[in-house]
């Protein structure tokens, strides 16, 4: 493993970021105080700043002191922000002080690594170009990374590529992995309104029963991810909750069901929200019932350019070594909004191996250090790896010959 010095010297500062961070957690588009935790740290290393896109935003600018062909080219190095609305149970020393706030995702820590490498770029900025560090609010369900599209972080800091970085419970400390193409998937939810008719139970054909409306659906819309998709096309329909009626012997007038939609590409989730409104439309025809579809689309696939991730992996080699490095991991469900970044520029999203939980101290929780659990913490032995990962990422992209 071949780390940096200076970030190692530095760790310990960096770790004290990070348990302070995980100590005062805030949630989606509230980060007031890590932003201006954030802010405070890089104006003192002289590295200068913008704030405000995306809310609460933060972008350092580090321009390289190298005058060659790629002086004039640019990246960004995203970390995320934001907390999560779960209650702590960890009770160490640097557990949660804010109730029903918890950094039990890691961006506690992707912020500590981030501003671990805007250190040592302070102090050393050996490549052409420049480098955005991009601080992201709201990552959680706000969609964040899109807001900051929107209020011109490409207009304003113009980037050829962006890069994101995630840790990863049950992958080894040490281990980076990637693939090229979908890494996450695309995160959607939808809710179906059936409007039937109210009736006595004893007498239901009196009404129109919205209950079985809602059994017949939600047998029928398994049929799309079965029937209707390429068996080879991954994707996910879950439906997660059903809501009618309140009490036994009323048919009730309305139903509702709530659910999830996950897929790799937008070519499979354009198909299963036609279907899914095909067959409600359907099905309530059959019946004399009607609905209401809301198909809310939150984000996209994470999808990596091709190479970019190639790239991404030889950086993590020379970092930790060939033995360490999973080039083709095995994408997982679970979504990411660094996709909206992805949509805009080339660039790749990685993991980085957060071990077993293993590393956590004494007092924390009896449950597994998994993202989004009450008993996760952020390995801080990762702080400095993933510091140099982002240093080594630029130094090498920017020695690359990279014609226009």
């Amino acid at each position: 493993m071949q780390l940096l010095e200076p970030i190692l010297a530095d760790a310990h500062e960096a770790t004290a970021i990070r348990r302070q961070i995980h100590a005062n957690p805030e949630l989606r588009f509230e980060e007031f105080a890590t932003a201006d935790l954030v802010a405070a740290q890089l104006t003192a290393w002289g590295i200068p700043i913008h704030r405000g896109l995306g809310g609460t935003g933060v972008v350092g600018i580090v321009k390289g002191t190298g005058q060659g062909k790629n002086a004039q080219r640019a990246i960004g190095l995203r970390a995320d922000m934001d907390a999560l609305p779960i209650q702590e149970h960890n009770q160490f020393a640097h557990a949660s002080k804010n109730a029903g706030k918890m950094h039990a995702c890691g961006h506690d820590g992707h912020t500590a690594m981030l501003l671990a490498a805007a250190k040592y770029f302070s102090k050393h900025r050996n490549f052409d170009g420049t480098v955005y560090l991009i601080f992201q609010p709201a990552e959680e369900g706000g969609g964040g990374a899109r807001r900051m599209i929107e209020d011109g972080i490409f207009r304003l800091f113009p980037m050829d590529a962006v890069f994101g970085m995630h840790n990863w419970p049950g992958l080894k400390v040490g281990t980076f992995a990637m693939t090229p193409g979908p890494q996450m998937a695309s995160s959607n939810e939808f809710t179906i309104r059936i409007t039937g008719k109210g009736a006595h139970a004893a007498l239901p054909h009196n009404g129109c029963d919205p209950v079985m409306v809602a059994v017949n659906i939600a047998q029928a819309l398994q049929t799309i991810v079965t029937r209707n998709k390429k068996p080879i096309d991954a994707a996910v329909l879950s439906i997660t909750q059903i809501h009618t009626g309140d009490t036994t012997n009323v048919i009730p007038d309305t139903a509702m069901l709530n659910g999830t939609v996950r897929t790799f590409t937008l070519e499979v989730l354009d198909l299963i929200e036609a279907r899914m409104r095909e067959i409600v439309a359907g099905v309530c025809a059959a019946f004399g019932a009607t609905a209401e579809v809301e198909f809310l689309r939150n984000y996209p696939p994470t999808i990596n350019s091709a190479p970019e991730a190639a790239f991404c992996a030889d950086v993590a080699r020379a970092v930790v070594g060939n033995e360490n490095v999973v080039p083709n991991v095995e994408p997982t469900m679970g979504a990411e909004d660094f996709s909206f970044f992805l949509l805009e520029k080339p660039g790749c999203y990685v993991f980085i191996g957060n071990g077993d939980g293993a590393h956590r101290e004494m007092g924390h929780g009896l449950g597994p250090c998994n993202l989004h659990n009450p008993s996760y913490d952020f390995n801080d032995e990762l702080i400095p790896l993933g510091a140099t990962y982002w240093v080594r990422l630029a130094e090498m992209w920017f020695a690359q010959d990279h014609q226009a």
